[in-house]
């Protein structure tokens, strides 16, 4: 869903991101509002005026998005459910949850949670102008209130459809849950729904554009095939994650892994390894004792890990004469390697994250295999697959 991401600041224990995609809205908002909407509600101000309204009513959007999405978080932390932080992007934000959650009760008040925080912004907001206003102060503040107020109500009222994955699709799944008793298929209902929400809006900007409202029905068109991809994609995750349920990284690694000795040149990995195997990254191990791979495979130290990117830092007139092992980087949980007892899922979320389609599994500092993604995706087309046929 994200491309590149800047982290802005810690709320709460949760790191706050921003999306580079989000530069766009934020340009667009501030523009419109200066161009647009504060011009027509409230003319005869200086073309100074409208832009500082344009502005403060863009940071306020952006606030108030993060607060929307925070309550998810606090709520989502005191059911005890992992969450990764808050991203802002083009759409607006999202509260990134590492696990579906345990009950409809917890999916419920997670999702109810977000629209409630809004419309109380809201109605804050609205006390604010009619104070603002009562008190006489400029209207380059309380236009800025009254905006502010509406948008809220607005973004609130928009994320109770229910349509999957946005908050009322979310309280509708947890609905059909608790009265099923199946997630599977309480989400297929919802996200379905999600998706003929997702083409309406989609047909409305089609609709828009041809009878000349090309930024509105544009806006539309993109939501809407946000939402329908989003529906269909939560879908999927779901069934991927029952799919992997309770498996280990044991059951899909391979146990006889390719290894790089740490002593041979950088010039020699390019020929007998990269351009043999066509991996992007090994693990480099060494014998503690001579420096060189034993034929013992117990043995074996893992000293680091060699990627593309690595070798690319070599100035290629000095790969012949630089040893693996000045290049190789200390291997990492958080980027390249996992533990045999490893959740599965937590293993292909981190080949997600990190875009590698393997990874290094170690016990300590021996390699006792290596997972690739094209396993674990032929487990789940196949299990996925019977899954379905079972129903």
């Amino acid at each position: 869903m994200f491309g590149r991401r800047i982290t802005l600041f810690n709320l709460f224990g949760f790191k706050v991101r921003v999306d580079l995609s989000w530069l766009v809205i934020a340009i667009l908002v501030t523009w419109s509002l200066a161009k647009g909407a504060f011009p027509t509600y409230y003319p005869n101000l200086s073309n100074q005026s409208y832009w500082v309204m344009g502005v403060l009513g863009a940071a306020g959007l952006f606030m108030s998005i993060i607060f929307h999405e925070m309550s998810h978080s606090l709520i989502a932390r005191r059911f005890g459910l992992p969450m990764n932080g808050i991203t802002l992007f083009i759409f607006g934000g999202v509260a990134e949850m590492s696990e579906e959650p345990a009950s409809p009760k917890v999916e419920f008040f997670m999702a109810i949670a977000g629209p409630l925080a809004s419309v109380g912004v809201g109605l804050f907001f609205y006390l604010a102008h009619l104070t603002s206003v009562n008190l006489g102060w400029p209207v380059i503040v309380t236009g800025v209130f009254a905006y502010l107020a509406l948008i809220n109500i607005v973004l609130a009222v928009f994320n109770m459809i229910p349509a999957f994955p946005l908050d009322g699709g979310r309280v509708l799944r947890s609905i059909l849950w608790g009265w099923k008793k199946n997630i599977r298929w309480a989400t297929r209902v919802s996200s379905r729904l999600g998706s003929v929400f997702g083409i309406l809006l989609i047909a409305m900007g089609v609709f828009s554009v041809i009878n000349g409202n090309f930024i509105g029905g544009m806006w539309w068109f993109l939501i809407g095939l946000f939402i329908h991809q989003g529906s269909r994609a939560s879908y999927q995750n779901l069934l991927t994650r029952k799919a992997l349920e309770g498996e280990r990284v044991s059951r899909f690694m391979s146990s006889d892994p390719l290894v790089v000795p740490a002593s041979i040149s950088v010039e020699q990995l390019i020929q007998d390894y990269v351009y043999t195997h066509y991996y992007k990254m090994f693990p480099v191990v060494e014998d503690g004792g001579t420096g060189e791979v034993s034929p013992e495979r117990e043995n074996m130290k893992l000293v680091g890990c060699v990627s593309i990117a690595d070798i690319k830092e070599v100035d290629p007139e000095n790969r012949k004469d630089t040893a693996v092992r000045e290049v190789a980087r200390k291997c990492r949980e958080t980027e390249n390697t996992v533990s045999p007892d490893t959740d599965a899922m937590q293993a292909l979320s981190l080949m997600h994250r990190t875009g590698n389609s393997r990874l290094i599994v170690a016990e300590g500092q021996q390699v006792v295999g290596v997972i690739a993604l094209k396993d674990l995706l032929r487990f789940l087309s196949m299990k996925i697959d019977l899954d379905e046929k079972s129903e």
